[in-house]
């Protein structure tokens, strides 16, 4: 066994062995009974043969009888009690594991699931979980169940010959090497029949998420190319696997049929010509040919533990990952007093060499709004991003109330930070829950209260269950805009003292816009708010407004002070955006003019 997976399942075995040791030992009794009566089973055939059969002593039936029915009985209690027990133990080790992955995936920062498709993921990791069960069930049952089941059946063959047990074991070197070949062959096999079974998951779960856009763009028939191949591959992959896996089972069959009709040879042939009792012969049999199956399973265990092992190292490769960003050592609470933001020349890259932020410095002043605009690709969702540490600056420093950021706690600060993202999420539950994940302490009153707020109740309450109405999957049932008033519902209630928004209002419509920007209205009131915009309408009333250009600010005053720049890129983006804006323009450059004491027109 190589030195890896001997590692570890030692770590599997040390993680969890101490909290089901009572457990595994009633199994484990239950499984040397088991295995002792599969041994007494074949011992007293001898008996039964010469005794009853041979001799014909009647003393001896009723005895015989009694003994093998509490045998048989006692193998079916032992079978069941360690079953029940090994599927209790397996299940609880399950879910451990299921809430040790979950904890560790909230742990990672955002970059890990930018990186990786959830679809794919979840399929990963659905599919990879049980083999930790799977790999101490297959140590326990192996060694006190198949082992010790076939240590009782060899002592009892070597009682009745030990001559001919020794010849019947010479069929034992063989089968460890041809399991020690298909433990080699298979480790690279299994990974990569995970992998690609994740792929497919994967894939379908996109593809059903995205269902809308395959049936407008009419994608069918490619995806099912996509998909076919896929599956093609798969198939393959498992299919050899497969053929893999079971080379041993042919070799071990071959070398049994060989030892089973030697022993019958060799005991027809001292019944026949030697004239001695079948007993010993057909008890010997029935002890190889019980032997037989858990020798079988034996063989087979170093093939399925390395099958297990590489779907256990695949989870492990999951909760061993660093955490990218982590509360150093000394973090305090953040102390929102008043909501001050300092970006202080902040750089940032997602990848080296491609900065995103220039040295940005600006200030977001307390209980006011402060707008962000600017072209695609400009940085402004960057701010919000990390504003919130989803990502840490590369250089510069970003304060709250004079408090480093990349210094308190990323719980305290985002709990001082409510947000409502371009593309409003909900969660599988019903309305009140959704909204409930604001804040989990806020009471049913509050919950409607925000939802007044946010211009949400004539919708909720039209809904067939009201509040307790189940949104399905990311809020299927509903509609663009009734989504995102619901995540400003969940905003409100949170009740933080700084509110993010990124682009709220860029996916609706008129109508719901209007609706949106009156529930928005509500919630920025006393609130230091910083609002990322793509259409400039929404941030007119904004207090300070921030023009950025590749990574940088290039303008910034109120709406009034840039629209009067006839050359500026705000006054530029508001005229492109705007069918009243070039009149409004010329106004504001009259006005200019006016002030400055220079001829109408002139630069």
């Amino acid at each position: 066994m190589p030195e890896g997976t001997f590692l570890l399942m030692k770590r599997i075995v040390a993680e969890n062995a101490r909290d089901y040791v009572r457990y595994y030992v009633i199994a484990i009794v239950s499984l040397v009974l088991v295995a002792a009566s599969t041994a007494f089973t074949a011992w007293i055939l001898r008996d039964i043969i010469d005794e009853i059969f041979y001799r014909q002593r009647r003393d001896m039936l009723v005895w015989i009888c009694v003994a093998i029915f509490l045998a048989f009985l006692i193998r079916g209690v032992g079978s069941y009690v360690q079953a029940v027990l090994l599927a209790r133990i397996g299940n609880d080790i399950v879910a451990r594991y299921q809430k040790r992955i979950f904890d560790k995936l909230m742990s990672l920062s955002v970059d890990f699931f930018t990186d990786s498709r959830s679809g794919e993921l979840a399929a990963r990791i659905s599919q990879n979980i049980t083999a930790i069960r799977d790999i101490l069930n297959t140590i326990v049952t192996s060694i006190a169940r198949d082992l010790l089941t076939l240590i009782a059946l060899i002592i009892v063959m070597i009682v009745q010959d030990w001559a001919l047990t020794l010849a019947s074991l010479l069929i034992g070197p063989p089968v460890i090497i041809a399991v020690a070949y298909v433990s080699r062959r298979i480790r690279s096999v299994v990974r990569d029949t995970v992998m690609l079974g994740a792929h497919v998951a994967g894939t379908m779960q996109e593809v059903s998420q995205g269902i809308t856009v395959v049936k407008a763009f009419t994608m069918e028939d490619q995806l099912k190319e996509k998909i076919r191949g896929l599956i093609d591959r798969a198939h393959e992959r498992a299919d050899k696997l497969a053929a893999i896996s079971e080379r041993v089972t042919p070799l071990s069959d071959l070398l049994a049929g060989v030892a089973v009709s030697g022993v019958l040879a060799y005991g027809g042939y001292r019944a026949i010509f030697m004239t001695e009792p079948p007993g010993a012969v057909i008890s010997f049999i029935a002890a190889l040919l019980l032997a037989y199956e858990p020798a079988k399973r034996l063989a087979r265990v170093q093939v399925n533990l390395e099958r297990a092992v590489v779907n256990a190292r695949m989870i492990y490769e999951i909760l061993d990952m660093e955490v990218g960003q982590t509360d150093v050592p000394d973090a305090a609470k953040l102390d929102v007093d008043q909501g001050r933001i300092v970006f202080d020349k902040v750089d940032f890259a997602y990848t080296p060499k491609l900065p995103v932020l220039r040295e940005l410095s600006f200030v977001a002043e307390a209980g006011r709004t402060t707008a962000i605009v600017g072209a695609s690709g400009a940085g402004k969702s960057t701010v919000i991003a990390l504003l919130q540490r989803f990502y840490d600056p590369t250089g510069g420093t970003i304060t709250i109330d004079g408090q480093d950021i990349g210094h308190v706690t990323k719980a305290s600060l985002r709990g001082s930070i409510a947000f409502v993202s371009q593309q409003p999420y909900l969660f599988e539950g019903s309305i009140r829950d959704n909204i409930r994940y604001g804040r989990p302490d806020a009471t049913d009153a509050e919950i409607e209260e925000a939802v007044r707020l946010a211009h949400a109740e004539d919708f909720v309450l039209a809904q067939p269950q009201g509040y307790d109405t189940p949104v399905g999957e990311n809020g299927v049932t509903l509609s663009g805009g009734q989504r995102q008033r619901l995540s400003i519902a969940r905003a409100i209630v949170r009740n933080a003292p700084i509110l993010l928004l990124d682009e709220a209002t860029s996916a609706l419509d008129n109508d719901s816009e209007k609706l949106v920007q009156q529930a928005l209205v509500a919630v920025m009131k006393g609130r230091t708010t910083i609002v990322v915009a793509h259409r400039l309408s929404t941030v007119v009333d904004a207090d300070n407004i921030l023009v950025m250009e590749e990574g940088r600010v290039v303008e910034e005053g109120d709406h009034s002070s840039l629209i009067a720049r006839p050359n500026g890129i705000y006054a530029r983006f508001f005229a492109l955006q705007d069918t009243n804006a070039p009149d409004l323009l010329d106004k504001r450059a009259v006005q200019a003019d006016k002030e400055t004491g220079a001829a109408p027109g002139e630069s």
